[in-house]
């Protein structure tokens, strides 16, 4: 990282450990912190969207899509997470391949499958063995976030069912006294009033999603605990850092920032539930309208 640390063998005390600390795989090891982030940041939108959806499929008196709805919920619930963690990414990657295979490569005779093995003809690679680095990570990464978007959006889609069936039947009578149609009812009485029941369970869920970031390290990215794996492993003289097992260390510097991650979000919800909870008629809602009485 400096030029005073061309040679790290030269180097002693406080100079070691700085040079140490700012190598090149230590950047990796900062930078992993920020694909943590940018992982929660991207999955939990999109998994809410999924929610979203399996509750209103869930919901819709078209029997068919109430059936996929109440299936998608029930099947990933009842199935081991990290089964569809290693599934998705697996399933949809050879499953986009094999599409492009029958594309751009018609005349193959050979089959595609072979035993344990899946080969498709080179153009069909996704992405390309010629793609720059940045471009098989960001594919890797896309396909992180399906995945726990297909998990957690199954759980999303259970509070939201829960939720919008807590919603008093009262207010939608009222609204369809009023002359407003079902979907003006969904969309302006139910969607906004359900947000306070489900929060609960979408904190907990949160929660759960920060937890399970590690499992990036399953699904081949370099995320930071793979980082801290390798970093704090033994290091012999044939490194240019040696040194002895530091991983308790590093995985303590992990259990640092899953806690302060944590603590910052635990801040944040408590004022998000404050702030739905404002007019509504639950506990929450009554005891900030005594308290502003």
């Amino acid at each position: 990282m400096f030029a005073s640390c061309a040679d790290p063998g030269t180097l002693d005390g406080l100079s070691w450990l700085a040079c140490y600390l700012t190598s090149g795989k230590h950047m990796a090891f900062y930078a992993a912190f920020g694909t943590v982030l940018l992982l929660l940041a991207i999955t939990a939108p999109v998994a809410l969207l999924f929610g979203f959806g399996g509750a209103m499929a869930a919901r819709s008196r078209f029997w068919p899509l109430q059936w996929l709805g109440r299936a998608y919920t029930a099947m990933v619930r009842g199935v081991p997470d990290i089964v569809f963690f290693l599934f998705v990414p697996i399933a949809l990657d050879q499953g986009i391949e094999w599409l492009r295979h029958q594309v751009k490569c018609p005349d193959w005779t050979e089959p595609v499958r072979r035993g344990s093995d899946f080969v498709v003809c080179a153009e069909a690679k996704l992405p390309l063995s010629t793609s720059a680095q940045w471009v098989h990570e960001s594919y890797g990464f896309a396909l992180a976030v399906l995945a726990f978007a297909v998990v957690f959006g199954a759980f999303a889609a259970n509070v939201l069912y829960g939720a919008m069936r807590a919603v008093p039947r009262a207010q939608i009578e009222t609204a369809e006294a009023y002359g407003m149609t079902p979907r003006q009812s969904f969309w302006r009485i139910l969607v906004p009033q359900m947000w306070v029941y489900a929060l609960p369970g979408l904190s907990n869920l949160w929660m759960i999603l920060i937890k399970a970031t590690p499992l990036l390290f399953l699904l081949g990215v370099e995320d930071i605990v793979y980082w801290a794996r390798e970093l704090g492993g033994s290091k012999t003289q044939i490194y240019d850092y040696p040194h002895p097992d530091w991983r308790l260390y590093y995985f303590l510097g992990l259990l640092v920032f899953y806690l302060a991650l944590t603590r910052v979000s635990e801040a944040v919800l408590g004022r998000v539930t404050v702030r739905l909870s404002r007019g509504q008629a639950t506990l929450a809602g009554e005891s900030q309208r005594k308290a502003t009485q």
